[in-house]
């Protein structure tokens, strides 16, 4: 029998990264006028920490294998982006919307494919993961292209599109994450004996 250490480690990582991404959010939508390096300091930080929740639940092999599936990529990605937000987040509002756009849309993407593996594998809710992989694709390229200038408006969106995301992420990874105690290993090991 396998552990689920690691099952439960990305399971548990993605689920509290989404539930920041989602109070990063909502502060940003109420509070829109926060410090531009503060928010990039904390975003980079937090996408690194997701990228690696997500490398480490590409390798959990967790049951149905749908949340998972493409977080390898996707977090190199996420880790990546997180550092070159870290290198100079007070200096670069219009980097921080493009690469955290880029990053939300590519999420929202690779979401509405789990959500169509999910509907064929017999999962209930995977029009929620649907649903919210597209709104959450919308605002991300929303994001790359936001169409205001002003600091208010672009950090209200930014908030607008962490909440979204962390929402999605986080109905993706309590529909289709399923940890059983006793999961068999991959392989069936046989023995035999040759005549």
């Amino acid at each position: 029998m396998r552990s689920t250490t690691s099952m439960k480690t990305a399971k548990f990582g993605c689920a509290a990264s989404s539930v920041l991404f989602c109070i990063f959010g909502i502060l940003l939508m109420i509070f829109p006028g926060i410090s531009i390096s503060l928010i990039g300091t904390l975003v980079g930080c937090s996408m690194i920490v997701f990228g690696i929740f997500k490398i480490i639940g590409y390798f959990s092999k967790d049951l149905f294998r749908l949340a998972f599936q493409y977080d390898l990529a996707f977090g190199i990605l996420l880790a990546v982006l997180g550092v070159i937000v870290l290198i100079k987040p007070g200096e670069m509002l219009n980097l921080l919307c493009i690469t955290l756009g880029i990053a939300i849309l590519a999420d929202g993407l690779f979401k509405i494919q789990i959500a169509v593996d999910s509907k064929a594998f017999g999962i209930g809710k995977w029009w929620l993961i649907f649903i919210s992989a597209i709104l959450t694709g919308c605002i991300g390229l929303i994001l790359i292209f936001r169409p205001a200038e002003t600091t208010v408006v672009a950090m209200t969106l930014l908030g607008a599109a962490l909440l979204l995301d962390g929402i999605m992420s986080l109905i993706t990874v309590l529909s289709t994450v399923k940890i059983i105690r006793h999961q068999q290993p991959d392989v069936i090991e046989v023995r035999y004996k040759e005549v």
